[in-house]
């Protein structure tokens, strides 16, 4: 048992009373938009929402991404609405891929520095008030979508379709704060698609039974792998370190692609880089004799111009890419088209 795990089973009994209070709050959130004592504010262009049940980990960012290029394949003129994590502001923007994660937050500047159209702010309906404006859309083009990134929870804008993903981890979880879950199981019935890694593929009956449906195709299937830089095939003896909300399947992705990594540095989630952390590195790969250094591309991002410039002074520095492929993908976007077909007409009128 690790010292974390067991710090939250010591302490557990006694945040019992606050996950009671917790759950009770979301299940009276969740009643007001059920029976409508409020209502969720609807956008012009149909919005397909990709959330999780739990904080942070589930790699929201990377299907998120994929759905996009494949949409955009398809023909559609496709935007992200994100909260953006992490910044200084308030304020509703479209993303500058050349901005700091300070002013837009690290998964929109990751997202536009691929080339979507991410716009951000804490009122999603006016981020997504902001993207209908936006010039760069075809006056004639009928074929518009918002995705809203983590947005199961956010039920303030309405949405045609809603996909969750979901972790092994989630189903034997419990509720914040003694878990990590940020609603019960039950909320899966809100679901149209839920989303498993290949690995949990034997899961699938039993989601089936939470979203309270039948369909198989209600079951998407992602596989995820790893990537490095054409340098690859040189790298050994790496420090890996990533600030991620599930560090450990960073690390456990580098094992599968048998990358020789002699140790592992977390941070905390979203964290900004500073020349102490630097310094902490380098001792870190001097003590084990390491020849590079590995991180995420969602570091990287975090990772300034002149602190990436003071690490390699001593060692180079390798971004892992993550690539996502969905199992069955032109099945899928065809079934998510057929959704969107049904449901956008009505979804002005009705509340999911």
């Amino acid at each position: 048992m690790t010292r974390k795990s067991f710090v939250r089973r010591a302490v557990s009994p006694l945040l019992w009373p606050i996950v009671l209070l917790y759950a009770l709050g979301v299940r009276l959130k969740n009643a007001a938009y059920v029976y409508r004592w409020l209502k969720p504010q609807p956008l012009s262009w149909p919005v397909v929402s990709v959330g999780n049940l739990s904080v942070g980990g589930t790699g929201k960012t990377p299907v998120v991404m994929l759905l996009a290029r494949l949409l955009a394949e398809r023909g559609w003129s496709v935007d992200v609405l994100s909260r953006g994590y992490g910044r200084r502001s308030n304020s509703v923007d479209c993303v500058d891929p050349q901005g700091s994660p300070a002013e837009f937050g690290d998964e929109p500047i990751l997202m536009a520095r691929s080339g979507i159209s991410v716009y951000v702010g804490a009122d999603r309906y006016q981020a997504g008030l902001l993207a209908e404006k936006a010039p760069d859309h075809a006056e004639g083009d009928r074929c518009r979508l918002h995705i809203l990134d983590d947005g199961l929870q956010h039920r303030k804008l309405a949405r045609a379709v809603d996909i969750v993903l979901v972790q092994r981890a989630d189903l034997r979880d419990e509720m914040l704060p003694v878990g990590r879950l940020r609603e019960p199981l039950s909320a899966l019935e809100r679901a149209d698609i839920v989303v498993l890694r290949a690995e949990d593929a034997d899961l699938a009956d039993r989601v089936r039974l939470l979203m309270r449906r039948k369909d198989p195709d209600c079951i998407w299937l992602i596989e995820r792998r790893t990537t490095l830089p054409a340098m690859e095939h040189f790298v050994s003896n790496a420090v890996a370190f990533c600030g991620l909300g599930d560090p450990d399947g960073f690390f456990q992705e580098l094992r599968r692609a048998d990358i020789p990594v002699q140790k592992e540095i977390v941070f905390r989630d979203h964290h900004v880089y500073t020349k102490q952390d630097v310094a902490r590195l380098l001792t870190v790969a001097r003590s084990v004799g390491a020849k590079c250094f590995i991180t995420t591309e969602k570091d990287s991002v975090r990772f300034s111009g002149a602190l990436r410039a003071d690490l390699e002074a001593e060692c180079p520095l390798m971004v892992a890419g993550l690539v996502v492929s969905l199992q069955e993908e032109a099945r899928s976007v065809a079934m998510l088209e057929e959704l969107l077909a049904q449901r956008f007409l009505v979804s002005h009128s009705n509340v999911r």
